[in-house]
C-alpha cells in the first residue's frame, strides 16, 4: 500500500459519502471478486466524479470496464446530450457492469462493449471529451496514442495505476506490468504535444491535455 494507511483512512473520514449505488458496487466487488484491488477506491471515484462536474463532458470513453464504478462515477457529470462509452475485455465483468448501470438513471447514456478495446477504439467516431485508461498495462501506450488524436479541443486523458504499487521506482524495475507502466509514464512525459501532471492519488493518476 502507497499510502500509509491511517492516512487513507483520515482522507476517507473526511471525503463526502458515495451515492447508495456506487457504495453497493464498491463493496460486492470488494467482498466478491476474485480480483478486488482492480476497482477504484472510493475517493478515487469521488474525484472522478469531480472531474466530470466540472467538465461536463459530451463524449466520455472509459478503457477498462471492470464492475462499473468508475464508468458511473464519470458518467455522473456528463452533459445532458452526453455519451459514456465504456470498453471491456471480459464477459463476466462486462455482465456485472451491465447489471448495475440498468439499476441507474444514467442507463440511457452509457454504452457497454465487449470485446478487445483495439479493435473498438478505432470504430468509434467521437471526439473525446474525457478518456479514463484503466486496463493491462502493457497496451496503455497503444490506447493513448490511439485516443489521444481523438480528443476534443481541451480534451482530458485520465490513466490509473501509473505508480503500479509503488514498483515504478524500484531500481532495477522488475515485472512485465511495471516496465509498461514505467515506459507509459516517460511516454507522455517526452510527448510534446501534451501537458501532464502525475497525481499520487492512490495508486497514482495521470492527467494529460494537449497543448493549446
Amino acid at each position: 500500500m502507497i499510502v500509509l494507511e491511517d492516512i487513507q483512512t483520515y482522507a476517507s473520514n473526511h471525503s463526502s459519502d458515495l451515492a447508495p449505488l456506487l457504495a453497493e458496487i464498491l463493496d460486492f466487488t470488494l467482498s466478491n471478486h476474485a480480483h478486488p484491488q482492480m476497482i477504484s477506491s472510493r475517493e478515487q471515484g469521488l474525484f472522478l466524479q469531480f472531474l466530470s462536474s466540472m467538465i461536463r463532458p459530451k463524449r466520455i470513453l472509459e478503457i477498462g470496464t471492470f464492475t462499473g464504478f468508475s464508468g458511473l462515477c464519470l458518467a455522473s457529470g456528463l452533459a445532458d446530450n452526453g455519451e459514456l462509452h465504456t470498453l471491456e475485455l471480459r464477459e463476466e465483468d462486462a455482465a456485472t457492469a451491465k447489471a448495475y448501470f440498468k439499476r441507474s438513471p444514467l442507463n440511457e447514456k452509457i454504452h457497454l462493449h465487449i470485446g478487445n478495446a483495439l479493435e473498438t477504439i478505432p470504430t468509434l467516431q467521437e471526439l473525446w471529451d474525457i478518456v479514463f485508461i484503466d486496463a493491462d498495462k502493457t497496451g496503455y501506450i497503444d490506447y493513448y496514442d490511439l485516443v489521444l488524436p481523438k480528443m476534443a479541443p481541451g480534451g482530458l486523458i485520465i490513466a490509473d495505476n501509473v505508480l503500479f504499487h509503488g514498483e515504478v521506482v524500484k531500481d532495477p524495475l522488475t515485472g512485465k506490468n511495471a516496465k509498461a507502466i514505467d515506459a507509459f509514464n516517460k511516454h507522455v512525459h517526452n510527448d510534446v504535444r501534451t501537458e501532464q501532471v502525475l497525481l499520487t492519488v492512490r495508486d497514482g493518476l495521470m492527467l494529460v491535455r494537449i497543448k493549446k
